[in-house]
């Protein structure tokens, strides 16, 4: 849930730092476009001005070229020239005999860069035009409106006005700087504020799947997850209640299934009890000839085994249905072991292994239920013993702490393949592939079960390590006080 969490808010903020990226494009853009619209206004208002003037001087006073007295070159009137002077702008006006007046500001560029202005000036024509000049490192870029002028009397043809550009970018360049310290800033507290939103989002779905999880173990089908009120109804809603309609579904029909189980195991002890009691007696009888007397053992062996098969059936079902309770009390470890061991060795030496039972060398006190624990290490034993050769050894091991009590049964048998290991714990699972009930290797694959149902139920666990060829190792951990 936290890696859908994180992908959540990762892409909430890169979908955010996509549209802002996008956003500071298109603000850029167009804060430009404005920048050069009003550069272009004011350029076209500068040259207006001007005309305005030129207008007004020859109208009051009828002249606005005049010669200079000292080269009888033409100059601007004295009126004019001080009008213009005080214009900050670059202007260029255009005489009808060629002649080329400049602004004060125009005089103060170097040669070079005053030259290209005033010969782009000279191309005036019947409309006005707008451009751009490049006027070099010092200046720089200038933004330019050439026009004619017709009512300033015979002496003017037209002029230029320019202004720089260096501040046309300025705006936008300020704006880019702002965003790009910000964004490092918005996305962070996107980040944060997407996780926390996500994880309010998802936290219903944690409160299902811990829920979900509870009543994965098969015994707890009755539970339910919370339902939303009906105006709250949305699709954790809808999920929840489909999953409790899955819920009621699977409670009915795991209790049809435990009842049957229940009832056909309990159904079946009598009649395979009067088998067996009859089989028995027919053995006995001293008329039974060899050959059906061979017959009538092997058919004794195959009721023992479905007496205890339905034995196994019957523990499980009254543990799925919570009808097996465990009954605790204290107990003497070395007196446990010591009952094992004797057990153990009437087995091992009918299958030609050696078992080795760790015994305490002092009393060890421990609150458990005897039966249960017994039952569980004989069928590890009986595990062990079935699956290791003849000349194999097996050690029943202990070690205990203050809090826990660690049973550990070890044998050099054939292993199990690493992917038999995860399903040994399953109810008639059985390494062998065609799982015969033949040979040295008989049963029903209901021990283990049986064994981590008994391990559970005092609050303790049960573990498999094996290696094929190499043996396997159950490892059994119980409270030592299972009923506190």
């Amino acid at each position: 849930m936290r890696e859908i969490r994180t992908r959540l808010a990762l892409g909430f903020s890169f979908g955010l730092g996509t549209l802002m990226v996008a956003f500071g494009v298109g603000i850029y853009l167009a804060q430009r476009s404005d920048s050069r619209d009003q550069l272009d206004e004011r350029v076209r208002l500068e040259s207006d001005r001007v005309a305005l003037i030129l207008r007004e001087a020859w109208e009051t006073a009828g002249e606005i070229v005049v010669a200079r007295p000292a080269d009888s070159s033409a100059t601007l009137a004295a009126g004019v020239a001080s009008q213009l002077r005080a214009l900050p702008d670059f202007v260029v006006i255009v005489g009808r005999s060629g002649a080329v007046h400049i602004s004060d500001a125009v005089r103060g560029l170097p040669f070079r860069q005053a030259e290209i202005l005033t010969q782009q000036a000279t191309s005036v024509g019947s409309a006005g035009e707008l451009g751009f000049v490049q006027m070099g490192n010092d200046v720089g870029r200038l933004r330019y409106y050439i026009r004619p002028v017709e009512d300033a009397g015979p002496s003017v043809r037209g002029l230029l006005v320019a202004l720089s550009t260096t501040g046309l970018g300025l705006g936008p360049k300020r704006l880019l700087t702002t965003m790009g310290l910000m964004a490092p800033l918005i996305l962070a507290a996107s980040i944060l504020i997407g996780n926390l939103m996500v994880g309010r989002t998802l936290r219903p779905v944690n409160r299902m799947v811990d829920e979900v999880e509870a009543i994965t173990d098969g015994r707890s089908l009755h539970r339910r997850l919370p339902e939303p009120m009906p105006q709250e109804s949305d699709e954790l809603g809808r999920l929840a209640a489909t999953l409790n309609a899955m819920l009621s579904r699977l409670e009915v029909s795991f209790a049809s299934l435990r009842r049957f189980t229940g009832d056909a195991s309990h159904e079946l002890k009598t009649p395979l009890t009067i088998l067996r009691a009859g089989v028995e007696r027919a053995i006995t009888h001293p008329d039974t000839t060899p050959d059906v007397l061979e017959v009538l053992e092997e058919t004794l062996v195959e009721v023992n085994r479905m007496t205890d098969l339905l034995e196994s059936l019957l523990v499980l079902a009254r543990a799925d249905e919570g009808r097996a309770p465990l009954h605790f009390e204290d107990i003497d470890l070395r007196e446990l072991m010591s009952e094992i061991s004797e057990t153990a060795s009437l087995l091992a030496e009918q299958e030609g292994v050696s078992v080795t039972v760790q015994l305490p060398e002092d009393p060890v006190l421990v609150k458990l239920d005897r039966g249960r624990i017994r039952q569980l290490i004989m069928n590890l034993l009986a595990n062990a013993v079935k699956y290791t050769p003849r000349g194999g050894k097996i050690f029943i091991e202990w070690s205990t702490d203050e809090e826990s009590l660690v049973l550990t049964v070890r044998d050099s048998g054939i292993g199990i393949a690493p992917g038999d290991l995860p399903h040994i714990f399953d109810r008639f699972w059985r390494v062998d592939p065609a799982r015969s009930s033949t040979g040295r290797r008989p049963g029903a694959g209901l021990g283990l079960a049986i064994g981590r149902w008994i391990a559970e139920a005092h609050g303790g666990t049960i573990t498999a390590k094996s290696r094929p060829g190499r043996g396997s190792t159950f490892t059994v951990i119980v409270p030592r006080n299972a009923d506190v």
